[in-house]
């Protein structure tokens, strides 16, 4: 089996696990496939995925890393600090290495600030920030130290952050996209089934 197209890719994706039980305190909220896809097939098209190392950070379930695999990346370094969500990734890769050929992983639980590899690329949708002050500001300062690539992705009404801090740490806004990431009503004092946030995603490349 192949992956041919980036509707492909998306339906390969909706078919993982989620979240079991998903944080509040970590806002554990997955990256829907068709942003995933989007995301990923993007960097397929400029020669960013067949070949290379790549860290997920925040991984959660894995659809990022696990996207990536699917089309070439060498090896990812899938990182969350939460066991519950790492085992699902871990499930995830395992159902998709039967039905694929597809590159290495390295399963890693620990914060963000103890990670120590380096890659070519890390690819991240941290927290925003809103339970956790400052944690999209920990995940950025670390991606800049492991990769002279980062897509990184955080809430749009960030943008002055994102760019400041880019640019304190010597990298180059490329590219920017935006969408409407859908939260479903996961937690209890949700009040609507779905509501909408704006979501950016930066791709960043070192000077």
């Amino acid at each position: 089996m192949s992956i041919r197209s980036q509707k492909d890719l998306e339906m390969v994706l909706s078919k993982l696990r989620n979240f079991e039980q998903p944080s509040f305190q970590l806002e554990q909220y997955a990256t829907p496939s068709a942003i995933a896809a989007e995301w990923i097939w993007s960097m397929a098209l400029r020669g960013e995925v067949a070949g290379k190392v790549i860290v997920d950070a925040a991984s959660g379930p894995g659809i990022l890393g696990i996207g990536l695999l699917l089309l070439g990346a060498t090896k990812i370094f899938f990182i969350d600090k939460d066991a519950g969500a790492m085992s699902i990734c871990m499930k995830n890769y395992e159902q998709i290495k039967r039905e694929y050929e597809i590159g290495a992983a390295e399963f890693i639980i620990e914060d963000i600030s103890l990670l120590d590899v380096r890659a070519d690329i890390v690819v991240q949708n941290p927290p925003f920030g809103t339970k956790d002050t400052h944690a999209d500001k920990r995940f950025l300062e670390k991606a800049f130290a492991v990769a002279p690539i980062v897509y990184s992705m955080h809430k749009s009404t960030t943008k002055t952050f994102v760019e400041a801090i880019a640019r304190d740490h010597g990298f180059r806004i490329t590219h920017y996209w935006e969408f409407q990431f859908p939260i479903k009503a996961v937690f209890k004092f949700h009040e609507k089934p779905v509501v909408k946030i704006g979501a950016g995603l930066w791709r960043m490349e070192k000077r």
